[in-house]
């Protein structure tokens, strides 16, 4: 099997994306388990990269790194802060890592070659080689998909409202740690 840098950047978003995972079950702090899943979503980010999935990547970065994991993070701040209590150690982060690990075993087996030989059958996904020819692929653009959104019978009115919610769900938050301060 020759490296290319295709290969290279896979293992590499792979391994922060699993890497990230295996982190998030297994720290005692939950603000730092914020953080490594903020790592692992990245890591998905890069793969949708190498997928030649851009807008994916980009979607992925914005709402679920920007938006998602930025919100857990100002909830388990106020939260604590709120509660004046720190969180206690979980218990059952062995039980999760070792059920990590067992599943991406049995994904190994089932995915790769290596699989073959040990399970005694062809269960890896089926690559095209060399002499193959690729599927035609229709691409959707960015554009097309922003045309979809805001058509009538598009998605204007629920993306309003859910700025809005997230708008409210935000002053709300400010007022409650500002209400903090001035006691």
């Amino acid at each position: 099997m020759e490296l290319t840098w295709q290969a290279i950047a896979f293992f590499i978003f792979s391994a922060l994306t699993l890497g990230g995972g295996f982190a998030v079950v297994t720290q005692r702090n939950i603000f730092h388990a914020a953080l490594f899943l903020m790592l692992s979503l990245f890591g998905t980010a890069g793969l949708f990269v190498l997928l030649i999935a851009p807008f994916l990547a980009a979607v992925q970065v914005l709402v679920y790194i920007g938006a998602i994991a930025i919100l857990v993070l100002f909830a388990i701040m106020l939260t604590r802060r709120l509660m004046g209590l720190t969180i206690s150690l979980n218990q059952q982060w062995p039980a999760a890592a070792l059920a990590m690990l067992v599943l991406f075993g049995v994904l190994l087996l089932v995915l790769t070659p290596v699989g073959d030989d040990i399970l005694g059958q062809n269960w890896s996904a089926n690559l095209p080689t060399d002499g193959d020819t690729a599927p035609e692929v229709t691409y959707i653009t960015v554009r097309e998909i922003g045309v979809a959104f805001s058509t009538q019978n598009g998605f204007v009115l629920p993306f309003e409202i859910v700025s809005l919610l997230l708008t409210s769900a935000l002053i709300g938050a400010i007022v409650v740690a500002r209400e903090d301060e001035a006691i």
